[in-house]
């Protein structure tokens, strides 16, 4: 998958997965991102990065705040945006993907943002769109949702400083289901971070998931003893098959994050939270509006790394000239 992700000089042309991309790289997009936080602050919100660009959203699954800030992204980049009723375009009526793409082409685009259901569609998009055209995934199945990862990442440098070496991260909930937790786990491993933690039961938990680099619990407390850094999930209740746990209020019982149960965290950890929020299923509505949350810094954050991606991808020159300031 790099070998598509990568152009021959090793920048970004696509943003599928984080899995398997190197160090600096992901270190030039939080560095990137860093440049565009101030732009949020101008009167003006505004940069010509991306002027006479044309970024086409397609999005096959339901999605908010993941649209709405690629959408911001891509304005404040001075880029022509184009949001695609996937419910009323001709997919509906049985066009191909590969026919619907080549139309947007015909449409003089020159990025896709695409979500999916199915896993590895963004990767099979890559593989057959013209070579001036890029593809961001926004999520895919099960698979990845990287630009969420790196907003994450970039929301714990904040809080916690650049090097990720001496830090504990736990990842609570459905493991099993998620693409977020498979993005964050590459990012943080790639990053350096000294420990990473899945927690969730045993039914939530992938098989062989410790071959990424992460230790298992099945107990919160345990999981949590020491952290610095609380991620909690969201049950997808859309993606379960089968009775996979007894209920929600024995889930809040068990692994819902509370003020007690963060006793046993470093004092200045941070909880953070991928959104949508199902408060007193995963969370408590003491923590998710608490001293500790920093949930909303990351929608906030959210709008600064895709603005970083988008321009890496689509117009090297200008980020190669940021790069060498740092």
């Amino acid at each position: 998958m790099n070998n598509i992700q990568l152009d021959d000089n090793g920048r970004l042309r696509h943003f599928i997965g984080i899995e398997g991309l190197p160090r600096h790289l992901l270190v030039d997009i939080l560095n990137n991102a860093e440049s565009f936080i101030s732009v949020a602050d101008k009167q003006v919100k505004k940069a010509p990065l991306l002027r006479g660009k044309t970024i086409a959203n397609l999005f096959f699954e339901p999605s908010t705040r993941t649209r709405n800030t690629f959408e911001l992204a891509a304005k404040r980049l001075s880029a022509d945006i184009l949001n695609v009723n996937i419910s009323m375009s001709a997919t509906t009526k049985g066009e191909t993907l590969i026919d619907m793409l080549r139309n947007m082409e015909a449409m003089q685009c020159d990025m896709f943002v695409i979500r999916h259901g199915e896993s590895g569609a963004p990767f099979f998009m890559a593989q057959h769109v013209a070579p001036h055209v890029s593809i961001i995934n926004a999520g895919d199945g099960w698979h990845e949702h990287p630009t969420q990862a790196m907003l994450d990442m970039f929301t714990i440098r904040q809080y916690k400083g650049a090097d990720f070496s001496a830090l504990k991260v736990a990842i609570v909930g459905d493991i099993l289901h998620s693409r977020v937790a498979r993005s964050q786990i590459h990012a943080l491993t790639t990053l350096g971070a000294s420990e990473v933690r899945v927690i969730a039961p045993k039914t939530l938990i992938p098989k062989n998931v410790e071959s990424l680099g992460v230790h298992v619990y099945d107990r919160l407390m345990k999981g949590l003893e020491d952290v610095d850094v609380v991620i909690m999930l969201r049950l997808q209740k859309e993606r379960m098959q089968g009775a996979l746990l007894p209920s929600q209020h024995e889930y809040f019982q068990y692994y819902g994050l509370t003020d007690a149960k963060l006793e046993v965290v470093k004092p200045d950890a941070i909880v953070m939270h991928p959104g949508p929020i199902n408060r007193g299923v995963e969370i408590d509505s003491e923590v998710a509006d608490g001293d500790r949350s920093v949930i909303l810094q990351q929608v906030s954050n959210g709008i600064a790394v895709r603005m970083a991606v988008m321009s890496m991808i689509l117009a090297p020159k200008s980020t190669e000239q940021k790069k060498d300031k740092h």
